[in-house]
């Protein structure tokens, strides 16, 4: 085929370069992770590293594979790919086997597969196909709708399956989307909704209500560009309910309501009477304004319950040891203690490969697997580690250069997606093993342990080094 002719030469090398570095690193950091004086043959099955190196081999198969395909295949077969995954997702929970509590693998003798890893790829191929298709338009309703039933589907299986770390990924969507034209508005909502609920379980609701009230009123003023109303609205939300809640009811020696419903009442009033000024005004933007304010509300006394009801006990202490509530050391927060404490004991220049006590005694869980990154820490210290980092960021570098010089819109968005999703588990990963993060169990990419994530991100990469390949012809 003409799309294969001269194919070695137009692949970019530098990318793959720092795809078969990143591999290296892992395969070795698995064989510190998990040494076995008994058995030193890096090569040794009965050993992770051993099947590490069948994973790596079987791995450049697939990408050898992908290569030679026609680039056609992956937009032709986008959606029968997409449902034949989702096909699988739902069949784990019926056929899989559980694993620390999560029904997500299939497990056929030395064989383990993740669904859940699969249908990043294929979820990244059916978005490109929707959104790339002649005609589409992102802020359309009906556009948005088909792009979260998309998302959504995955999400949903596998929060089924309990991999509640596998369903966030998806959410790494979002940087595509708002690449692709998204509105920002979305994004800030999203972002500002994170930032209610972290501290709505840190402060009291009446708190994070005025945070959300002169967010409001800073958006109100950027838009109107005028001081005297805002000014005017804010002494009218805070001025009474400060006379209210510490003047007059203390000296009429009322029993004190609970605040947060008389500031709620307050900012209600101040609703109606901002939506009066709205329609004289023909200020559209200040229903926007209150429908924020509303959902902030909202979320903020939902919190308590989504908090207390529908996280396991394992996330909610796991969330508590990040946000500093509570310390426990010996339960939730011992993987992230230990994976600190391996880190810092590499110092500037690490302990030397299989050198590392904290490794080598096994004092940190999934070592190998979710926290493969404090391996690196200890034993190679803070040079090895800022390099692997470098890595990772040239890597992400090099792929948002690929995604922009991508002619066809199937190709860009595809490489989006690939960026989006190697950039939240690079992130999500190193930041939970120094307790920047929550602990979700997600592998960092191209270094953890695993088959199902190395093909998954192999697949990834690959696809999108062809699609780029053939640009040139």
């Amino acid at each position: 085929m003409r799309e294969n002719r001269n194919l070695f030469n137009k692949l970019d090398w530098a990318t793959i370069g720092i795809y078969l570095l990143l591999v290296f690193v892992g395969w070795l950091s698995i064989y510190a992770a998990v040494y076995n004086e008994a058995s030193r043959n890096i090569f040794d099955l009965s050993q992770r590293y051993g099947m590490q190196a069948i994973w790596i081999a079987s791995a450049l198969f697939l990408a050898i594979v992908i290569l030679v395909i026609d680039t056609k295949f992956y937009a032709v077969f986008a959606n029968i790919i997409y449902v034949g995954v989702i096909l699988l997702l739902a069949l784990v929970l019926v056929a899989g086997t559980e694993v620390n509590g999560s029904r997500s693998w299939f497990i056929i003798g030395p064989f383990r597969l993740q669904p859940a890893e699969v249908a990043k790829v294929a979820t990244s191929l059916a978005l490109a196909r929707l959104m790339g298709a002649q005609g589409f338009v992102l802020k359309r309703k009906w556009a948005i709708f088909k792009i979260g039933l998309i998302i959504g589907l995955p999400v949903f299986f596998i929060f089924l399956q309990h991999d509640t770390g596998s369903a966030l990924v998806f959410g790494a969507f979002l940087i595509m989307l708002y690449r692709e034209g998204l509105s920002g508005w979305v994004v800030n909502c999203i972002i500002f909704a994170v930032v209610i609920f972290i501290l709505s379980i840190l402060w009291q609701p009446v708190s994070v209500l005025m945070l959300c009230a002169i967010t409001c009123l800073l958006v109100f003023a950027f838009r109107r560009r005028k001081i005297v109303p805002v000014a005017v609205a804010a002494i009218a939300i805070f001025v009474p309910y400060f006379i209210i809640v510490k003047k007059l009811f203390p000296a009429l020696d009322i029993h004190t309501p609970h605040p947060d419903y008389i500031f709620l009442a307050i900012c209600l009033a101040m609703i109606i009477a901002g939506a009066i000024y709205a329609v004289r005004h023909k200020l559209r933007y200040l229903w926007y304004i209150f429908f924020f304010f509303i959902g902030a509300v909202a979320l903020t006394f939902s919190v308590d319950y989504v908090f207390d009801n529908m996280l396991k006990p394992h996330q909610r202490d796991r969330i508590e040891n990040l946000l500093g509530l509570k310390e426990d050391l010996q339960g939730a927060g011992y993987n992230v203690h230990q994976s600190m404490v391996a880190i810092g004991s590499g110092g500037f220049s690490g302990k030397g490969f299989l050198q590392g006590t904290q490794t080598k005694y096994n004092f940190v869980p999934e070592q190998s697997t979710d926290f493969i990154f404090c391996t690196i820490g200890e034993e190679w210290g803070f040079i090895g580690s800022s390099l692997v980092v470098l890595c990772y960021l040239s890597l992400l570098v090099r792929l948002i250069t690929i995604a922009e010089r991508q002619k066809d819109a199937f190709a860009r968005i595809y490489a989006y997606c690939v960026v989006s999703i190697l950039f939240f588990h690079f992130a999500i990963n190193i930041g939970m093993t120094i307790g920047l993060a929550p602990v979700v169990g997600i592998p960092l990419p191209f270094v953890s342990y695993g088959g199902s994530s190395l093909w998954a991100f192999t697949i990834l990469l690959f696809i999108l080094l062809k699609l780029d390949a053939v640009k040139w012809d």
